[in-house]
């Protein structure tokens, strides 16, 4: 089976500065990946590029073989993607549920005319849409906040809740910006877990992090970027290893 993701030659300029430098990626079925780098390496901008937020320069996305230039970002969850953002963007003033619900968008067919007649199919799709929605917030552990306001919950479960609500979407690959930022380490350790059951429900995980013990625990492929560039890629025992990663991130020189 070929690339769910594919990045060839993926340029991103803002003015003079190269953010993201000809970089080759590729996210097969069914694996964890990570994309790591010292503080700005370009990963979150290589994040953006792939999900369509901000167009590459010059390269090509290819998403299931279909390339993503010219598409709008919203496009992306039409292609299989699902993401959450380093800063997370939840709808403060709705319930956990309601949140939730907004994530099923990408499949429902009903519309406002289905609504307005009461139409018989309208209201299936409602209930398949709780439904799925509460599913997902048992799989994160949120199911008993389903009635709380989003913006009251604390941070950890506002982090779960951002993954629930891009599960709602029913995605082929969760894209995850930051996921272990700002979590206790019991919290880290509960999102690993989560990410485990996500991939053996046959998602693929593709996420940047900065805690590297979480990213080497769960990751199957870990790429490295530096300075928009990409300086290794292989299995986390390999990454570790490879002596422009130490140079990269202890500042030694690397070896030839």
């Amino acid at each position: 089976m070929g690339a769910l993701i594919e990045a060839k030659s993926v340029t991103r300029s803002f003015g003079g500065l190269v953010a993201v430098n000809s970089v080759d990626m590729q996210v097969l079925p069914g694996q964890t990946k990570a994309l790591i780098g010292p503080n700005g390496a370009g990963k979150s901008t290589l994040l953006n590029v792939l999900t369509g937020v901000i167009p590459p320069s010059s390269g090509d996305i290819l998403v299931g073989g279909l390339s993503m230039l010219g598409r709008a970002c919203h496009e992306a969850a039409s292609l299989g993607m699902a993401r959450t953002f380093q800063n997370v963007q939840l709808f403060e003033n709705m319930t956990v549920l309601e949140n939730v619900m907004v994530g099923c968008h990408s499949w429902t067919k009903q519309g406002i005319a289905s609504g307005a007649f009461r139409w018989i199919g309208h209201w299936r799709e409602e209930r398949t849409i709780y439904e799925e929605s509460m599913r997902r917030l048992h799989e994160v552990g949120l199911a008993y906040e389903a009635d709380m306001l989003a913006g009251s919950l604390p941070f950890g479960k506002q982090r779960l809740l951002e993954i629930a609500r891009a599960l709602a979407s029913r995605p082929k690959v969760l894209l995850l910006d930051e996921p272990a930022s700002g979590l206790s380490t019991r919290e880290t350790a509960e999102l690993a877990s989560l990410l485990r059951k996500i991939v053996d429900e046959g998602i693929t995980v593709l996420l940047v992090d900065h805690d590297m013990q979480f990213v080497m625990d769960i990751s199957d492929e870990v790429m490295v970027l530096d300075r928009g560039v990409k300086i290794a890629e292989g299995t986390p025992e390999q990454v570790q290893n490879h002596p422009n990663v130490i140079a990269a991130y202890l500042g030694m020189e690397a070896r030839a």
